[in-house]
């Protein structure tokens, strides 16, 4: 034993007089470090925003440590030509990535994830507006990387004296500091707790929180980890208490029958889903329409439409067809499950009682892989009026042509057998200038007839013209609908994606709302039919809730376990939102890191009771997904 802690002090001494004397033999080792060393710097100074801090900052640096020496001692102790390959291409992924993520946070205040670029295509129309919009910091960044790796180039030298005992010990030391760096971030929970996110280690270990990842770990073992979790890990088995904890989640509960339980069975249903409607915007005089259904119907005042996971668009329409949310503990987005069972979903639920069941948008099938998951989910079939072919230009663009599209117009209304339809609009959709895009289709058409010249509107004003567009699509499709003669057999579920986060001037929504924690969600979201007694629903909602809702509206006998929330007109529904860092909302307090924030009272038994609540909620999303538990449930009966 002894002679064996010696040998290992003389080798840890070795080490040390190694680092010593190759430090001082390759004084360039600092000026070809200096691109990453700056790239690091720079992201440290953009992550000073993100309000998250834990023990100890030994774990960024020990990361960054360990795969600086990897780089550098690799590049210089090729030979000459192939050192320098080997740097030159290190230095350009890195770069490219560091360039990728600085702007996608100075846009959008979340770390680039690497699952994104799953959806590349969706994100590409839109790559050259980021470019123009975002902090000037990220063009400095930029810059002074790059003369970085030219200053890099030009001081490198190799050492191929003795390259393979050099790499050996480049290799140990990178591996040793690796292997430190996660353990001073402690241990991870074992037990389910609601502050399990808060843990540095269990951060490290799920790496979901894309802002708490990189702050932990820092830029490079973020993008490195980032990468082997999203595109290398093998599936995990399956664990024996997570399926425990899901076989005692799925009990079977029917859904108690309230008030509104049948009011309407055997109806017609459209789901309209505004793009980026934001609460502030529904008036009498901006959206007349809208606004005069919300008031006729059952208004959910207290609703959140919340961001979780890439794309937040089409997480909404996951989360209202399936009853779940884009996964809150692992890296992976919502149209990604498409080989997931989904037999409780909306599209199959009303197709088992004979109703024709189709989505209908402006964009390619392609977009989201909607195709894919609205068949997944159920549905007939999935249109998209740019997949017509019809049109010579990109009018397809107004919300309009979902209705006075002849071909759109004949699918959205069979007249041989109820329907449920599912209607995604997009005119709210940035750009928001009139000089492209939607607003200036809009801008063209209002002044067709006139001879003026052109006036410039300002980012507010195009929101609320295209919000305009969106809320005379409302009026087609009510006036179409007492044409057929079926409005009196339809309801309609108008329901915001996300709040309006794409606008560039954030002081505009400021006005409006706040925007300091998760309430700047806060989205309109009601339900109209005529005749309708209207009511006004105080409680909290989220997508969540909207299944479950529908169901009971229009009778139908489901298991309320099947969904992570329940239906918000039961009579003893409390509400509560919460959002992807596990804040909550409950109507009265707000919560962030288990701690009331907004000066309102609640007692401490409610509060640990709900903060547990969401765990469990979240947990029971996550697990659902990930084992694809109603498939197992199937295969387990059969």
């Amino acid at each position: 034993m002894e002679v064996k802690k010696k040998k290992w002090v003389q080798n840890v001494k070795k080490m040390i007089k190694f680092i010593k004397t190759y430090c001082v033999k390759n004084k360039n080792i600092l000026l070809i470090s200096l691109p990453f060393i700056l790239m690091h710097v720079f992201t440290f100074i953009m992550c000073l925003n993100i309000k998250y801090s834990f023990h100890n900052h030994i774990a960024p640096v020990l990361f960054r440590l360990s795969w600086i020496v990897l780089f550098i001692g690799i590049s210089i102790n090729l030979k000459k030509t192939f050192g320098k390959i080997f740097y030159i291409l290190i230095t350009t992924i890195f770069t490219i990535i560091f360039v990728i993520n600085t702007v996608y946070y100075s846009m959008m205040n979340n770390v680039f994830d690497l699952n994104l670029l799953k959806s590349i295509n969706e994100g590409a129309p839109y790559a050259l507006d980021a470019l123009k919009t975002c902090s000037p910091i990220a063009y400095l960044a930029f810059i002074a990387v790059i003369t970085s790796i030219i200053i890099g180039l030009k001081s490198f030298k190799s050492d191929p004296k003795t390259p393979h005992k050099n790499l050996l010990y480049v290799l140990a030391i990178a591996v040793i500091l690796h292997l430190i760096a996660p353990l001073t971030l402690g241990r991870a929970n074992k037990e389910l707790t609601w502050s399990s996110w808060r843990n540095a280690r269990n951060i490290y270990n799920s790496f979901n929180d894309t802002n708490k990842s990189i702050k932990i770990s820092g830029f490079f073992e973020y993008e490195i980890r980032n990468f082997y979790l999203t595109f290398l890990k093998t599936s995990e088995q399956e664990n024996a208490e997570d399926l425990e904890f899901l076989e005692n989640a799925y009990t079977y509960k029917e859904n108690a029958k309230n008030k509104y339980t049948g009011i309407f069975k055997d109806k017609n249903l459209i789901i309209v889903q505004l793009e980026g409607m934001d609460n502030w915007i529904v008036s009498k005089e901006n959206t007349p329409t809208i606004y005069k259904m919300m008031n006729e119907g059952i208004n959910f005042t207290n609703h959140f439409s919340f961001y979780n996971g890439g794309g937040s668009t089409f997480n909404s329409e996951f989360a209202i067809n399936t009853g779940f949310v884009t996964p809150f503990s692992y890296t992976q987005n919502a149209y990604s499950f498409n080989k997931n069972d989904f037999s409780y979903s909306l599209a199959n639920i009303f197709k088992a009682n004979d109703y024709s069941v189709n989505a209908f948008h402006m964009n390619s099938g392609e977009y989201y892989s909607r195709t894919i998951n609205y068949k997944t989910w159920g549905y007939d079939n999935y249109y998209g009026l740019k997949d017509e072919g019809t049109y010579s230009d990109s009018s397809y663009e107004l919300d309009r042509e979902l209705i006075l599209n002849e071909h759109f117009n004949e699918l959205m209304f069979p007249e041989d057998k109820k329907f449920v339809d599912y209607v995604i609009t997009y005119s709210g959709h940035v750009p928001f200038t009139n000089t492209k895009g939607v607003c200036k289709k809009l801008y063209d058409l209002d002044n067709e007839d006139k001879e003026t010249e052109f006036v410039e509107m300002t980012e507010e004003e195009c929101v609320i013209r295209q919000n305009k567009e969106t809320d005379y699509m409302m009026s087609l499709l009510l006036d179409t609908l007492k044409e057929k003669k079926l409005l009196d057999s339809t309801v309609i579920l108008v329901i915001t994606d996300h709040y309006l986060y794409t606008l560039e001037d954030k002081e505009i929504i400021a006005k409006y709302k706040p925007t300091d924690n998760n309430l700047i969600n806060k989205t309109p979201f009601f339900i109209w039919s005529k005749n309708i007694k209207s009511a006004t629903i105080k409680e909290v909602t989220s997508q969540l809730n909207v299944l479950p809702t529908i169901l009971n509206l229009f009778g139908e006998k489901y298991n309320a376990n099947n969904y992570i929330e329940e239906d918000a007109l039961a009579n003893n529904y409390r509400g509560i939102a919460f959002f992807s860092d596990y804040s909550w909302y409950d109507g009265n307090v707000y919560v962030d890191g288990g701690v009331v924030t907004n000066n309102k009272k609640i007692k401490l038994e409610d509060l640990e009771n709900k903060n547990y609540k969401v765990s469990y909620l979240t947990k029971k999303n996550d697990l659902t997904l990930k084992y694809n538990y109603f498939k197992k449930i199937k295969s387990d009966e059969s």
